[in-house]
């Protein structure tokens, strides 16, 4: 693999992650960390959670001293989120983390009192999580994406990776709370670009064949898979199947290029979580989620598998390549 090269873009009020401490924790007091995700501790294949551990150990919080984890992972099942939200309400704890937009929906669901510090991928204040960006209001804070933009760009970059494409199917599951308002945003940027959209819903890993036969059928010359937890569980069936089509595809996760996918852009997960280690201290010190700034991105990456890509016998052109941060040889 290539050296990465950090894109930074202005984002957010400008959140310092290891901020001063505020008031102090309680002497003697153990401090309960939740942990809520949709899918596995197996699925973590970038490392967030250690990332996490270590931002926190560095910030003072140590496992087993004055800091408790509990973890509770849906293993792809996003309808035991509530159950599982529920859990660490009853536990107390004194801060949720949680990396997803139905986490975090599931989390306020369960409570209005908790600080909830979220990594989600859509807009926050449309999902009714938070007043605004600058002033949350609520008991949730944290960063999210506004994945509907990173969708756009997604599309700007697959245009110019595969000449002379015109129509792009978009695998979608419409149940997931991003999908719509990504696919919104797509059809908009799709008309500017002069590319057809052909949103094909995927809403059980049952469908997968089915609709990748109806993409084939149409004689697609490339792909984009959007962020959902179902596809990422599931990563690996897509990038076979992507494969056995013959079709270029750009992801919205990350993990999808390790497994075999051709490109990804978007921001840095491992980053993401480290900022998150800074709120969680800010709270746990006394600081109130609803005066906490929800931020944006400051990393991004572009990735690209340059064995997909000659597995696919397409050549990625060297603007594009001149701008990965990480190329997988």
């Amino acid at each position: 693999m290539k050296t990465r090269r950090e894109f930074l873009i202005a984002g957010g009020a400008g959140l310092c992650v290891f901020a001063a401490p505020l008031a102090a924790q309680q002497p003697g007091k153990i401090a309960r960390i939740g942990r809520l995700a949709p899918a596995s501790v197996s699925a973590d294949t970038l490392g967030i959670f250690e990332g996490l551990q270590r931002a926190l150990n560095s910030l003072g919080w140590i496992e087993g001293r004055n800091v408790v984890m509990e973890d509770r992972f849906a293993e792809g099942r996003s309808d035991r989120l509530p159950e599982l939200a529920a859990e660490l309400v009853r536990l107390k704890v004194d801060v949720i983390v949680t990396g997803s937009t139905v986490g975090a929906l599931a989390a306020k669901n369960a409570t209005a009192t908790i600080p909830i510090v979220m990594v989600m991928g859509g807009d926050p204040v449309a999902s009714g999580l938070a007043a605004s960006l600058a002033r949350p209001g609520g008991n949730v804070t944290g960063i999210t994406t506004l994945g509907q933009e990173l969708s756009v760009k997604r599309l700007e970059v697959l245009k110019e990776t595969v000449p002379g494409l015109v129509r792009v199917p978009v695998l979608s599951n419409p149940t997931f709370p991003d999908a719509v308002a990504s696919v919104k945003s797509l059809e908009g940027a799709a008309r500017a670009l002069g590319v057809q959209l052909r949103v094909v819903d995927v809403r059980d890993p049952a469908e997968f064949e089915k609709a990748f036969g109806a993409i084939s059928g149409e004689r697609a010359k490339a792909l984009m898979v959007l962020p959902d937890v179902m596809f990422m569980v599931n990563r690996r069936r897509i990038v076979e199947l992507a494969a056995k089509s013959r079709l270029p595809a750009m992801y919205g996760m990350v993990e999808f290029v390790d497994a075999g996918g051709l490109m990804f852009y978007g921001a840095s997960l491992p980053d993401m979580y480290v900022r998150v280690a800074g709120y969680v201290d800010r709270i746990l010190r006394g600081a109130k989620p609803s005066e906490l700034p929800i931020e944006r991105p400051t990393k991004f990456e572009l990735v690209i598998n340059m064995k997909t890509a000659k597995a696919l016998g397409i050549t990625i052109p060297q603007t594009i390549l001149l701008r990965a941060d990480r190329v997988i040889e």
